[in-house]
């Protein structure tokens, strides 16, 4: 888990933020502006700082540009303004990445997590370390908290439950072959879902939303007479 600043003068906004990700088991603290930032991180230093653009006195601009200099922080820029120009700036001047209010606490968790991810050291096998409860598919990372499955940019994909299912079955048992039988008891049909017996067809269709040329896959493998394995990487 990381070590994360909200800054924010909005208390409401800074400590929703703060309570949901002390909830996915991030240590979090907050700032309402540069001053008690800049306090703060001296205090101890930070993982990432979620970082609110437009602030009375000195702006996100400022602060992501000292924080660049001074400190060796992810920086996630908030705005309530979605101006190509505000994003051309926030990232020219030191942010990892940005988003617009309002928002879901998952796609910030989500854009969190990726910001994380680039920034690390790569662990002696080569791999990114991952937060507890992510685990990597392909280029994506799936969140068996949030039950989310987010591209390299950190979006959340748009996926059914049953979809989700099955990427949490993959994802949770890299290179295990998995019978189709044991498939249709991991992802049954949900809610409104139609009720498709055929775990071929279920893994088709989880193949265009994730594959890069679907007849050629590289994240679900079919093992003939067998099932399906999502190979080690």
């Amino acid at each position: 888990m990381a070590d994360i600043i909200v800054v924010d003068d909005e208390t409401d906004v800074a400590f929703m933020i703060a309570d949901y990700l002390q909830a996915k088991g991030h240590s979090v603290r907050t700032a309402s502006g540069g001053a008690e930032l800049r306090a703060v991180i001296t205090a101890a230093k930070a993982d990432l700082v979620v970082l609110d653009l437009n602030m009375p006195g000195e702006n996100g601009f400022s602060l992501a540009r000292w924080l660049r200099e001074q400190h060796d922080a992810g920086i996630v820029m908030l705005t309530s303004a979605d101006s190509v120009f505000d994003k051309v700036a926030g990232l020219e001047v030191g942010a990892d990445d940005y988003l617009v209010k309002p928002f879901a606490p998952t796609e910030l968790e989500a854009r969190i997590a990726a910001v994380l991810r680039r920034r690390r050291p790569k662990a002696a096998d080569g791999a990114d370390p991952l937060p507890a409860g992510h685990f990597a598919f392909g280029a994506y990372v799936f969140d068996a908290n949030a039950r989310t499955l987010s591209d390299a940019e950190g979006r959340a994909m748009s996926l059914t439950p049953m979809e989700l299912d099955l990427v949490a079955a993959f994802a949770t048992r890299p290179g295990q072959v998995i019978g189709r039988d044991e498939l249709l008891d991991l992802a049954p049909p949900r809610g409104d879902e139609p009720f498709d017996r055929s775990i071929d067809s279920r893994i088709t269709r989880l193949r265009r939303r994730t594959e890069k040329d679907p007849t050629k896959p590289e994240l679900i493998k079919t093992i003939r007479g067998v099932g399906y394995l999502y190979p080690r990487r």
